[in-house]
């Protein structure tokens, strides 16, 4: 008998009692949900742009900007003209963090092994590193010997300096190259010397002339 009550008890306890169920009414200011097509706002405000021309003065500046980036790329930060002439080697020897396999799966190079790629791929032409805005620099370099050394600017106009010396100029887009090899000065240039690169930062007489 007791159980009976105490299960008749528990069963009466877990239903919802009327006396606790209120009703709070409203509270504070509601809205009704407008939610916009997202993708109609973005064609209705492309469709506004392209009638009023803005979309085309937007893609004529973009033009601008890339034909001058291209004409001019933005120059590599913290180059000096070189008041001393220094020469030192760089070992380009890479240590291996992965063990390398050729195309038949045999491994012909082991995790940790210090690999130098001038023993693949020599270095067939010096790199020469200038600042194109600087005419000293430019008829420096014309004068080295070979005359196969990679003209590479670090400032400067490589385009308008292709058509008026008929000689082909590269660009260290991000200053890459002179990072990689820690140059500091211009001009510079890095050849091969056996198993090691030779990296000389030239001192030039006189002062750099400024462009007008």
């Amino acid at each position: 008998m007791v159980s009976a009550r105490l299960a008749l008890f528990l069963a009466l306890a877990a239903m919802p009692s009327p006396l606790l169920a209120r009703d709070y009414g409203q509270q504070g200011i509601h809205f009704p949900i407008i939610e916009n097509d997202l993708l109609k706002q973005i064609k209705s405000k492309l469709h506004a742009m392209e009638a009023s021309g803005e979309i085309d003065r937007l893609n004529q500046k973009l033009k601008a900007q890339t034909i001058a980036r291209v004409n001019r790329p933005k120059p590599v930060a913290g180059l000096i003209r070189a008041d001393k002439t220094i020469t030192r080697l760089f070992d380009p020897t890479i240590t291996l963090q992965a063990d390398i396999f050729d195309h038949d799966g045999r491994k012909i190079w082991a995790r940790g092994t210090g690999v130098n790629p001038l023993d693949t791929v020599p270095l067939r032409a010096a790199l020469v590193f200038l600042d194109g805005d600087d005419p000293a620099q430019i008829e420096w370099a014309f004068a080295q010997k070979p005359k196969t050394a990679k003209l590479i600017l670090t400032n400067g106009a490589p385009l308008k300096l292709m058509k008026a010396r008929q000689r082909r100029f590269y660009f260290d887009q991000g200053g890459k190259l002179v990072k990689h090899f820690a140059i500091g000065a211009l001009p510079a240039m890095v050849d091969q010397q056996g198993r090691m690169l030779r990296i000389r930062e030239f001192a030039l007489p006189g002062r750099r002339e400024q462009n007008q």
